[in-house]
Order: structure tokens, then C-alpha cells, then sequence
């Protein structure tokens, strides 16, 4: 007989000696119901089929706090996005509303794996993006991540309010959680740099370049994104890491509200958000670097208020790419 060891999943990250490892996420089946049918009918083998095939790749990939909320989908083929319309066979209405969440996860994922950054754009200091007509766009970002518990809980955040979000991970963190730096990916959100090791003091070239170039790599290493974004600590621009960046093409990001979550209250970040939030803004919050608990508190009130107010929510690289897409209409 076949030895019932372990038979769990794990994720293996390629993490040097000495770094304790992160947990991996725990995927779990998910049992799909199916409608209730007389058994033995070919209708009741039909749908009952159709949930076990749903199963097999429906799991929980929710951020770890989530375990117990309705399932995501595991890697693997998604189902056409024209199947989830109506619902899914054998899945409940809140999971075939989850399975489209992650269909269009998948497709943000794609969309950033081609992105490039806009030739306007490249090299550039910018702080908002200015874009023609009335449509109201946003996009909020994170800084210092990523890290384990809070991350994850901003995460779950997030794909509860449907919102897309830009986060400028360090590169150490990346290589002690590299768990949590894919799953931010997985979830469709945009990646950027924001150094290896948060430095505020003068670097040399040879520094600016390892802050810089070592946590590209380990970004993409661990998701698969070249990043073509950074922010520099603390918005210091002329310490030596802002021009080396922007001597590479990327987009140095700068921000237009800064929540100033590192000190003030829940009811202050909110605040200190709304009140500063305009078309095209970029607003900073923190997901790591310590007690985030004031951020996550305050977020849901972000969401829901500016929503209120007609913005949508954005990442960065989609901010680039609509004012790109304005300025090609204008020329046409």
C-alpha cells in the first residue's frame, strides 16, 4: 500500500543559507457543490462530474488569513472567461464571483508581463500623471514589503474591494519572503523596486547600482517581473539611486497624497488621503517596515470614500499606459 505521508503541496524558495524560510501558502481543496439531482439520473452524473473537474483546480489561494473564504483558483488553465458569466457548474454564486476575480487577476498579470514603460516616460521623475477628460483614476501603493502578516492582510483587502494596487518591495524582504512577493503578483498587482535595503545616505555608484540591480533580480526571480519602476527611500532624490535608476529608463515614482501612515491614526491616513486625492494622484501608503495595523484599519474607508467620490483604481503602469494611449489618440 501506498505510504499516506504528507502529501501537501509546499512551495520551495531558492533562499541563501542563514535566511529562515517563510511559510508557504497552503493550498486546500475546496469541495464544489453541486445542485441537488436524483442520483443515478445522467443530469446528476453530468453535474457531479462537472464539480469534481471544477475541483481539481479550484483551491484556496487566498492570502493566508483567508483560508476559510471562498476559493481561488490554483495554477493551472482558467476556464473561458464567457463560462463564468452565468456561473460556474457546481460552484456557488460567490465562487464563480471569485473564479472571475482571478480570471481578471491572470489577465493583469499578462498585461504587466508586456508592459513597457511609455518612451515619455522613461527616465522620468514623476509624481502624478496628468490625463485628459473627466475620468477619474488613482492609484494607491505600497511601500516596504513585502511583509508577512501585513502584506497579507492588505492583500485580502484589496481583492475583497476588486482594487489593483502598485507595491515597491525591497529586495531583502523579497529574499526573506519570496513567498509573499509571488503572491502579490499572483494577484495581479503591479511590481517595483524600492532597493534592497531602504538606504537614505549618499551612495556610490557601485552602491546605487547593487541596491538597485540586486533587487531587480530577486524580483523577478521570484515573480517573474522585470521591474521597470522605482522609488527611492524616503523620496530622497539625489542621494545617487534616483539617477542610476533613471539612467536604466525606469520611472522614478513620487507620490501626490502620502497617507503618513508611518505615524498617524487610522481616522488621519484616511483623512490625509481623501483630502488630498486628485485625477491621476499617486498615493503612498506602507504594507511593511512595521505595525501596519493603523494602514489596514484605515483602507476599507479609503476604498469605499474615494469610490464614492467616482475614482477607479489603478496600478502605476497603468496610469503610464493611459496617458500613453491619450497622447497616440491625440496624434492620430
Amino acid at each position: 500500500m501506498r505510504s499516506k505521508k504528507n502529501t501537501q503541496c509546499r512551495v520551495k524558495a531558492n533562499v541563501p543559507p542563514g535566511i529562515p524560510r517563510s511559510r508557504g501558502v497552503q493550498k486546500r481543496r475546496v469541495k464544489a457543490v453541486a445542485p441537488r439531482r436524483q442520483r443515478g439520473s445522467p443530469l446528476y452524473w453530468l453535474v457531479t462530474a462537472s464539480a469534481v473537474a471544477t475541483s481539481f483546480w479550484v483551491g484556496l489561494n487566498l492570502p493566508l488569513g483567508d483560508r476559510n473564504q471562498a476559493p481561488a483558483i490554483m495554477r493551472g488553465s482558467l476556464p473561458p472567461a464567457t463560462s463564468v458569466v452565468g456561473g460556474i457548474n457546481g460552484l456557488s454564486r460567490a465562487a464563480s464571483a471569485r473564479l472571475a476575480a482571478e480570471i481578471a487577476a491572470a489577465a493583469a498579470r499578462e498585461q504587466q508581463a508586456r508592459f513597457t514603460v511609455p518612451p515619455h516616460f522613461q527616465g522620468k521623475t514623476i509624481t502624478h500623471v496628468d490625463l485628459a477628460g473627466d475620468r477619474k483614476v488613482i492609484a494607491l501603493t505600497f511601500d516596504d514589503g513585502p511583509w508577512p502578516e501585513s502584506t497579507n492582510a492588505i492583500l485580502y483587502i484589496l481583492r475583497k474591494h476588486d482594487v489593483r494596487a502598485t507595491f515597491f518591495l525591497l529586495g531583502r524582504n523579497i529574499r526573506n519572503f519570496p513567498e509573499r512577493a509571488r503572491q502579490v503578483a499572483e494577484h495581479g498587482h503591479a511590481i517595483a523596486n524600492h532597493s534592497w535595503s531602504h538606504p537614505y545616505h549618499q551612495q556610490t555608484p557601485a552602491s546605487a547600482a547593487g541596491q538597485i540591480d540586486n533587487t531587480d533580480i530577486w524580483i523577478e526571480q521570484a515573480t517573474g517581473v522585470r521591474s521597470q519602476l522605482f522609488r527611492p527611500p524616503g523620496g530622497y532624490l539625489h542621494n545617487g539611486m534616483a539617477a542610476y535608476a533613471a539612467g536604466k529608463g525606469q520611472v522614478v515614482v513620487m507620490w501626490s497624497g502620502d497617507s503618513k501612515d508611518y505615524y498617524a491614526s487610522s481616522a488621519k491616513i484616511a483623512s490625509n488621503v481623501i483630502n488630498t486625492a486628485r485625477p491621476g494622484g499617486i498615493v503612498l501608503l506602507h504594507d511593511g517596515g512595521g505595525d501596519r495595523d493603523r494602514t489596514i484599519n484605515a483602507l476599507p474607508q479609503i476604498i469605499t470614500t474615494l469610490r464614492q467620490q467616482g475614482y477607479e483604481f489603478v496600478t502605476v503602469p497603468e496610469l503610464l499606459e493611459l496617458h500613453h494611449q491619450q497622447m497616440q489618440a491625440t496624434k492620430g
